[in-house]
């Protein structure tokens, strides 16, 4: 047991000396980018505004008021250009029925009620006509 630990230290104090370390950030170009407005209100109920805007075109802007039970409800919206050229705007309100946010940049799920095979609706009319049939008969199950 005691060589397993000291192998374990070992381990750790050679990994240590070689330089291992995190790795770099994926975009970190150095360059620095000029915030051109950083306005924040704070008001002592919970209630606050948030506008900011860089030089490279991000624009966030959020307010947020007390909603049931004291608890905070946001809104807001914050656009900026991908990496691939494609500008994106996001609105988003944040209160007791959850996050929604809404963008054309996002995914759309197919719409519903999604279209029903013709033999599905056969079996379904299938299906009524034998149940009313059905009703009309005396009942033969438990008394």
């Amino acid at each position: 047991m005691k060589f397993v630990i000291l192998a374990a230290l070992v381990a750790v104090a050679t990994a240590e000396t070689r330089g291992y370390a995190a790795p770099p950030p994926r975009y970190d170009s150095g360059e620095e980018i000029a915030i051109l407005r950083d306005e924040r209100v704070i008001e002592d109920d919970g209630r606050y505004n948030f506008d900011m805007e860089t030089a490279n075109g991000i624009v966030v802007s959020e307010h947020g008021t007390v909603g049931l039970e004291g608890a905070i409800n946001s809104a807001g919206s914050f656009s900026y250009t991908a990496p691939d050229g494609t500008p994106v705007h996001l609105q988003f309100v944040a209160d007791e029925n959850g996050f929604q946010p809404q963008g054309d940049h996002l995914p759309v799920a197919p719409e519903f009620p999604h279209p029903i095979p013709q033999f599905v609706l056969d079996q379904i009319a299938f299906a009524a006509e034998e149940d009313a049939r059905n009703a009309k008969r005396p009942s033969v199950g438990y008394q």
